[in-house]
């Protein structure tokens, strides 16, 4: 059937519809974003006498400073680099093996281990706040950094091994057939064979859990309590509450905590896409 000569416009007519609607979506999207970097920018003295949202009359790195050493910034980013490196490290490490073993052997209740791991990550942590501060206090660890890792790598391996258990069980079960016959044990097979060929899952999730241990607050107040050993979340709170109504300080620590995970993303920005389908293959 033959294209009517309207149909060529009709359809350049419904792109630049799509492509306007889009950029408007996009430009709304970033421009809190954009008026915190101006803002970060910006003098106390300018802010003050022009107006927030006000077109910028002054540039100065001192605000970046005084967020940095005097808003405790520095020792807070830190603080969440301790913490979420190594948890990023541990419960991936973690997960794979259990998602190998539960994927390519027949353990017994094995649904009912992958169905208590999902389950646990369906209960809301805030009915969880109470008994993990007191389990904390009496195993000593209140109040130090290896508590956070601790309920950071608890509450998230369960939901780790459940994606990767997806993954894994769709690769061919020939490969590993082949590499038996060869002579292979369990160890060869996963570290040689199934843990190559789970890389992209491996590294969408690193992304993901990095972005989520480090912008987490909640187990952050729950099992911490000195400001020294608080990570980046907590101390822009503090720091909201020390400059009040300094917005350009303000501005400065939002950037300062919101580049890391920016970082990241930009880094594995394509794993985040195709995270997005991990484990839908059963």
């Amino acid at each position: 059937m033959a294209l009517t000569p309207t149909a060529p416009l009709r359809k350049r007519a419904t792109t630049a519809a799509f492509h306007l609607s889009a950029g408007s979506l996009a430009a709304l999207w970033l421009f809190p974003i954009a008026l915190v970097l101006v803002t970060s920018f910006r003098t106390f003295d300018d802010i003050a006498a022009n107006g927030l949202g006000s077109w910028p009359r002054s540039f100065s790195l001192d605000n970046y400073g005084q967020a940095w050493v005097d808003g405790g910034q520095q020792q807070a980013l830190i603080n969440s680099l301790i913490v979420s490196v190594p948890c990023v490290l541990v419960v991936l490490a973690l997960a794979a093996m259990a998602a190998f073993a539960l994927s390519r052997y027949e353990l017994p209740f094995r649904r009912t281990m992958l169905l208590l791991m999902l389950g646990g990550n369906l209960l809301p942590p805030q009915i969880l706040l109470i008994p993990v501060s007191k389990l904390s206090e009496m195993m000593g660890i209140y109040d130090k950094l290896i508590a956070l890792i601790g309920v950071q790598i608890g509450f998230g391996v369960g939901f780790y091994v459940f994606v990767l258990y997806g993954f894994m069980r769709a690769i061919p079960v020939e490969i590993q057939q082949a590499a038996v016959v060869d002579g292979a044990g369990p160890w060869q097979i996963f570290w040689r064979i199934i843990l190559p060929l789970a890389k992209p899952a491996l590294a969408a999730l690193s992304a993901l859990s990095f972005t989520w241990i480090f912008n987490d607050l909640l187990w952050a107040i729950t099992v911490l309590r000195s400001d020294s050993k608080m990570p980046i979340t907590a101390a822009l709170i503090g720091l909201q509450g020390q400059y009040v109504s300094m917005w350009n300080v303000i501005a400065a620590g939002s950037v300062i905590a919101a580049a890391p995970t920016v970082a990241v993303f930009l880094r594995f920005q394509r794993h985040f896409v195709a995270g997005l389908n991990l484990g839908a293959v059963k």
